[in-house]
Parts: C-alpha cells; structure tokens; sequence
C-alpha cells in the first residue's frame, strides 16, 4: 500500500505561488460556484478565548476536482503589542472531497488576507465608480496594503489615504504602499475629511463600536466593510446602512456577525434590504448599483468557499512546480 503524501505549503511559499490576480480569479470562481451549484459552505464556528477568537470555517468546491477545505484561525488582536505573534495565524486543509484524502496544509494567515483583499476587489470592479481615484484604508494592518494591491490593479488611483488610530501604524503603511506599490500614499490623521474625499472606503479594522457614517460619505462611494468577521466587530454605524445599498458576500452570515447583525439589532433595517449576494451579482443574477449617486456598502464576512478556491489554485501550482514540503501523516 503506497503512503499518500502531503504538501505544506507556508506564507513564503504562497507568497512564491499566487499574485493578486490569482487570488482575484480564485474569488470570481468561488462566488460563481455558489450560484451554479459547484460550491457549498457550512456554519462558522466561533471558540472564545481570553485574549481572542478561533474561527472554523468549512465548505466544499468543485473546478476541475472536488474539494473540501476547512480553516482555523486564531484572531488576537492584542498579539502583536502582547507576545509580538501576528494577530491572525493558522491553517488549512484542503481535502480531496471523493475519496477523503489529505492533500494539503497551508498558511492561513497569508490566504485569508489575500482572498479577503481579492472579494473586496471583486465586488469594487463591480460596484465602485469606473472613475475612482482615491482610496482611504481604515486600519493600518496586513489587511490595509493587501487591500491597496489589490485594487491598485483594478482602478487608476492617484491618492492612497491611510488612517488608524495609532498615527505611526498609518505612517507605516503609507510608507509601504509608497515603496512596494509606487502608489502615492500618505497618512491622514482628520479621519471625516479622508471618508468625504474618498470614492472607495476599506474599514479593516478590528474596531467593536461602528465609525463610518452617512456624513463620512460622498455620493456614489462605495465601502468594503471587512473588518466584523464576528458579533462583536462592528465598523458601519446602522444609519449608513439603513442609507446604503447592501451587498453581502452571504446574507444569513452578515446578518449572524457582520455590520449587517448591528444594523438589524439596532432595529434600523431588516434583513430584506440587502439587494443582493456578491454571487449574484457577478453571475448578473442581480443588479448592484443603480445609479451614480447610490453609496454602495459591501458587508464581508468571508466564506470559506473563498479559502477552498484559492488553496486549489495554490495546490495544483505547487504540484507542477514542485513547491513545498512533503510530508506523510500516515505511516
């Protein structure tokens, strides 16, 4: 009996395998799959700790092979200042769904930034101003410059705006999208001039009382809302939601621990203002934006559909070029 081999892949490795567009590609498939039935996703799990959250999350994927991949991520946000760990860390597991093997473990923390970045991108090249030029990032973290890379790639900007709480972290990741992605970029401390001046807003941030409003926002912008991946986070003040036009990347995950959740709560929206899922809308089962002044909201919670797509992408890569490390778990 032949030993299956496993392949590990780490951040470097994934960072050597998949550039932005391939996290785009894997995104626009995923959300596809949805619709057509090649593509399933079942509850998040959430485990409580003392200083963060562990997220499960499963599903099932099809393209040319079936694939089943669960993740779990450890969330502390106080790591980097406490025990200087990342605040995101952990793995996936990408399995063949017909015959129940192992086939790869990979680096979470990389995937889960990127395919965040690449769903938020997504629904901008479908849902944001053809026209926009400037883009303000709320939370200054790993999530802010993959967000800018990604969207660099889809949009002519002229003007990266960085704002976070911590001045310094805003003046770091100007200083990095400057010299990484030669985009001009600096940080901004008046947080309401930034939001009005901007056409694309990314709030990533790990914020539990909402901070964006309707008076942030100029007619027609377009905020992907990424950072309440729980019930605790929120980042969109209900007022704004009630306001906007909702697209979720799932209704029934927004509305359990998303923006969406806090605007419901609040009693300012039911769940029947959502106009469509992000799936919908790039397979034209729905339409997004209307008009030019509709102030688009993207509620992003993630699915794990979006972490199956991507790892198969990066799996069938490694096999042809021969990238990881082997391993076998069975003796």
């Amino acid at each position: 009996m032949s030993v299956a081999h496993q392949v590990l892949l780490s951040r470097s490795d994934l960072a050597a395998l998949m550039a932005p567009h391939d996290y785009l590609t894997a995104a626009e498939d995923a959300f596809r799959a949805l619709v057509e039935g090649r593509a399933s996703t079942a509850a998040p799990m959430h485990i409580d700790a003392a200083h963060g959250v562990f997220h499960a999350k499963g599903g099932a994927y099809c393209n040319e092979r079936r694939y089943v991949s669960v993740k779990l991520n450890a969330n502390f946000p106080i790591n980097p200042e406490r025990t200087g760990l990342p605040t995101i860390q952990g793995a996936i597991l990408l399995c063949d769904a017909d015959d129940g093997a192992l086939l790869c473990i990979l680096d979470s923390a990389e995937m889960t930034v990127r395919r965040t970045a690449a769903a938020s991108a997504l629904a901008a090249r479908h849902l944001a101003p053809a026209d926009a030029r400037t883009l303000l990032l709320c939370g200054c973290g790993v999530q802010g410059f993959a967000h800018a890379g990604a969207l660099a790639d889809l949009f002519r900007l002229e003007t990266v705006l960085c704002w976070d709480q911590r001045p310094e972290k805003a003046a770091a990741l100007a200083a990095r999208v400057s010299t990484d992605l030669s985009l001009p970029a600096q940080s901004v401390t008046d947080f309401a001039a930034a939001a009005r001046s901007a056409q694309i807003v990314v709030t990533c941030t790990t914020s539990t009382s909402p901070f964006l409003g309707p008076e942030h926002v100029q007619p027609g912008a377009f905020i992907a809302a990424v950072g309440a991946d729980n019930p605790s986070k929120n980042e969109i003040t209900p007022a704004l939601m009630a306001r906007a036009v909702l697209v979720c990347d799932s209704t029934a995950q927004c509305a359990s621990m998303g923006d969406l959740h806090h605007a419901v709560e609040a009693g300012a929206l039911d769940r029947d203002h959502v106009r469509a899922e992000l799936s919908e809308i790039v397979t034209g089962a729905k339409l997004g934006r209307l008009s030019a002044e509709e102030i688009v909201v993207f509620d992003s919670t993630g699915l794990a559909v979006q972490d199956a797509a991507a790892a198969s992408i990066a799996y069938q890569r490694a096999q042809r070029e021969d990238r990881g490390t082997r391993c076998a778990l069975h003796d």
